[in-house]
């Protein structure tokens, strides 16, 4: 009787890009905000190989309303974080976080006017 062990193909751990601390509280104090306005009810973190992703719903069972990207390989070119409207356009690329969730603070101020 043989037996054989299983051995992963790859020995290395792969690395997950995730969001931070820091950076979850910025994005959690604007996305609080249009909760206590009514206007979004849920989110979702994915954390993948190449990228983090932090998905606004303004209902469960609908595609994303936004999308805040955080891809490391982009640092130097275009900038660590992008915001994606819900068909998939780039509404804004950046290096600071504060300043591409910009465009949604300024939807906030309209909303509750």
């Amino acid at each position: 009787m043989n037996v054989q062990s299983l051995v992963p193909l790859r020995s290395a751990q792969t690395e997950i890009v995730s969001f931070d601390r820091l950076e979850l509280g910025v994005i959690l104090s604007v996305y609080g905000r249009f909760v206590a306005a009514g206007l979004w009810r849920d989110y979702a973190i994915s954390c993948l190989s190449d990228r983090a992703v932090f998905a606004i719903f303004r209902r469960t069972a609908e595609n994303p309303l936004y999308r805040v990207e955080k891809t490391p390989q982009l640092r130097k070119r275009q900038g660590l974080y992008a915001l994606h409207g819900q068909n998939g356009q780039v509404l804004k690329r950046g290096g600071d976080l504060r300043s591409v969730l910009s465009p949604l603070e300024r939807k906030l101020l309209r909303a509750l006017d």
